[in-house]
């Protein structure tokens, strides 16, 4: 049995570590819910941005080069991470479902080019020896619309320039609090993208005013950015939801910890303390003798 003194020590350090995971987590909850705010309110109008480009799609010829259909030979898989750990199962999720994905790409005899958003994934597939086309790190707790920006137009000047013929995102998407999903969203071409949410019951013809190729012209990127900053903020949400769940878990384990030492150090304290009585109670014993 370890000594007292060791007991004592091992008691302090996990409540040096309670302190930390229970502080940790009252940030997390506190960065959470700004990040929850901001994903619902956002996400109606993505959504419905989605819907409208599908009805559109589907009554158009193709008038932009991103609605496009072409051989899909290259394509680009977008992995969306975080920048830090301790979030229990947050990276590892994206990780898994992101090599699952490549490997199902490459399988089907597809030509597969990662960018990585978040330092976790980009480490990851540094480690596998993976090439990354792109890596944007340093977002995590702090994304802009700007982000979103700057992401989307990487990849709308390379699909355009023909680097790859299909893009598809992986990222978690935010349900609540407890629950968060690892989702797999195409992206580009638009038309392929948003044919599946576009709403049945709108009108079969439009009229474009001034014309087809302007309303597109405008439309067809702005998507792309919103639909990028969907999944940053998704992400986002997901990343502290998952920390603030494992800094509890974490805070809990470590008063289980404390109790089963104070016990362990009960016992070892009373244990010593007999030995004593009784190594006093055998000199006493002794000397009558």
């Amino acid at each position: 049995m370890a000594g007292l003194k060791e007991i004592k020590r091992r008691i302090t350090s996990v409540k040096s570590t309670k302190q930390i995971t229970k502080a940790m987590k009252m940030v997390a909850a506190a960065k959470f819910r700004k990040a929850q705010g901001r994903i619902v309110q956002l996400r109606p109008y993505a959504e419905k941005m989605y819907s409208v480009l599908g009805s559109l799609a589907r009554n158009v010829e193709s008038v932009h080069p991103l609605m496009e259909v072409r051989p899909i030979n290259k394509v680009e898989v977008i992995v969306f991470s975080a920048d830090r750990g301790l979030c229990g199962g947050f990276n590892t999720n994206i990780m898994k479902a992101a090599v699952k994905l490549v490997r199902e790409l490459q399988a089907e005899g597809k030509e597969v080019s990662v960018s990585s958003v978040g330092k976790k994934s980009t480490d990851l597939f540094r480690r596998r020896r993976t090439a990354l086309r792109q890596a944007w790190g340093g977002l995590s707790g702090k994304v802009s619309y700007s982000n979103a920006q700057s992401i989307s137009g990487d990849i709308i000047d390379n699909y355009i320039k023909g680097t790859f013929d299909e893009v598809r995102m992986v990222y978690t998407e935010f349900k609540s609090a407890g629950v968060q999903k690892v989702t797999v969203l195409p992206l580009l071409p638009i038309e392929a993208a948003c044919l599946k949410e576009g709403s049945e019951d709108m009108a079969d013809v439009f009229l474009f005013e001034p014309s087809e190729e302007a309303v597109f012209e405008q439309l067809l990127p702005k998507n792309i950015e919103i639909q990028v900053f969907r999944a940053l903020l998704d992400s986002a949400a997901s990343e502290e939801a998952a920390r603030m769940a494992a800094m509890e878990n974490a805070t809990k384990s470590a008063d289980d910890m404390i109790k089963r030492l104070t016990l362990q150090y009960n016992k070892a304290r009373q244990t010593s303390i007999t030995t004593e009585l009784m190594d006093i109670v055998g000199g006493v014993e002794a000397l009558k003798k």
